[in-house]
């Protein structure tokens, strides 16, 4: 007989305990291989699809979509060795041949691949519609679809279904094949028909419209977890523990509007504003290394941080994520601005690994794309500094003395007034409006 395995909710890294299912990609019958993804959940750091250990027939599934699982709780069972549905007598005969695929642990906890997988015969399945099909566990969880009285004028004739899957999901759910019409090959019947017949047969009847008066007085309630609910508690925490201050100065950014311009019109990858402001942080951080720092309360100590794994804000789908770029202080602008492009991309897909939202020393905040030209930032405990730059836009401004249309962005710095003073703070950022008024200025701090 098949050896049914329990897949539990794995370790995923970075002191995560919990992660919330998102959603499923088997159901209860589909056949699985080894280390084949089989649910998507979202994590406090990043969306991640988990792969089982284990190859055979799903035979019960743990949780649904948007519930919360603690790591270690059950998330599958398997049948081992099982290669598809059997049909009804094929027991005694599966039995005999064996399992032929031993179970395997998780890739990245331990996985085994010196050994290969036993193979096994598969007995093909026929398409006649009367073949009875064994039925896999169910989840104790799992709720049974009422039948629905068979069609009183279904054509004769054989069925265009193949999968045995498929006739038992229907068979199951009391959907009659030959009063479903496939959106498969030739009218082949597809797992996707079934289904939507099942959701047909047992869609819930509208629930009658809540008074306006009562949805008034209740509100919308909306969870604080996942994503928004890690966000919630680090900006909390860094409004608890970091006694911060905000400063901030109006810079010309039309010559350094014009840098970029020169450098992208040579030829090469695009350079970024993004990437240039990123480089003038790095230089402005080793001038003034107090800011890329974080505070030891357990050792009532500053500690000064050699890199600089430089955050930047990136507003997606499921909410803002901060990702961390690398050294970037050895990082020129073409390679910033790969990175940045890479690590975006990423975020909007829901793809970010948790290691690419962690260790971060210092963050830069780009909020003029949301048309803004000034905030106070909070600062992304446990750092010490964050830099805010607004839009940069067309303004009235005096350059050289006369009146003039420059291009002129806000800059804000809000910084941990436990690792420095006023005048580190304002020399750091004076430093940063330097080097964007006059790219020369960069050079000269290199």
């Amino acid at each position: 007989m098949p050896q049914v395995m329990e897949f539990k909710l794995p370790d995923l890294g970075e002191g995560l305990t919990e992660a919330e299912i998102v959603r499923w990609l088997v159901a209860v019958g589909d056949v699985v291989a080894i280390d084949q993804p089989v649910v998507e959940v979202e994590t406090a750091k990043a969306m991640v699809e988990v792969p089982c250990p284990y190859g055979g027939v799903v035979t019960a599934r743990f949780g649904e979509e948007g519930e919360e699982l603690p790591v270690g709780a059950p998330l599958i069972t398997v049948a081992v060795g099982v290669q598809s549905v059997p049909e009804a007598g094929t027991a005694a005969e599966d039995e005999a041949e064996g399992s032929g695929n031993a179970p395997r642990p998780l890739i990245g906890y331990g996985s085994d691949h010196s050994r290969p997988a036993r193979r096994r015969r598969v007995r093909p399945v026929t398409a006649a519609v009367s073949a009875p099909v064994a039925a896999p566990v169910v989840a104790p969880a799992q709720v049974a679809v009422a039948p629905v009285a068979p069609a009183a004028a279904a054509p004769a004739g054989p069925v265009p279904v193949i999968s045995p899957l498929v006739r038992k999901l229907a068979k199951d759910g009391g959907v009659d094949l030959r009063a479903l019409h496939g959106s498969g090959p030739e009218g082949l019947i597809l797992r996707a028909d079934v289904e939507a017949a099942l959701a047909a047969l047992t869609a819930p009847a509208p629930a009658p419209a809540a008074a306006p008066a009562a949805v008034a007085a209740q509100g919308e309630r909306i969870p604080l977890k996942g994503l928004r609910g890690a966000v919630a508690e680090k900006l909390s925490r860094s409004r608890r523990e970091i006694p911060d201050a905000t400063c901030w100065v109006d810079a010309d950014a039309t010559e350094l509007m014009a840098a970029r311009a020169a450098m992208n019109a040579v030829g090469g990858p695009k350079i970024s504003v993004l990437a240039l402001l990123a480089r003038i942080c790095t230089a402005a951080l080793a001038k003034y290394p107090e800011l890329n720092s974080t505070v030891d309360l357990a050792a009532k100590e500053i500690v000064r941080l050699p890199s600089v794994h430089l955050g930047f804000a990136a507003q997606t789908e499921r909410g803002l994520v901060v990702p961390v770029v690398r050294d970037a202080q050895g990082r020129n602008p073409e390679s910033l601005s790969a990175e940045f492009a890479r690590l975006t991309e990423l975020a909007r897909a829901g793809k970010l690994a948790p290691a690419d939202l962690t260790g971060g020393t210092f963050t830069l905040n780009n909020y003029g794309v949301f048309g803004v030209d000034g905030s106070t930032p909070i600062i992304n405990h446990p750092e010490a500094a964050m830099l805010g730059v607004g839009r940069i836009i067309d303004k009235p401004w005096v350059h050289q003395g006369q009146l003039a249309v420059r291009k002129v962005v806000q800059l804000s710095l809000t910084f941990d007034h436990r690792v420095c003073d006023g005048g580190t703070a304002g020399g750091f950022l004076r430093h940063v409006a330097d080097c964007v008024e006059s790219p020369a200025v960069l050079l000269r701090s290199l």
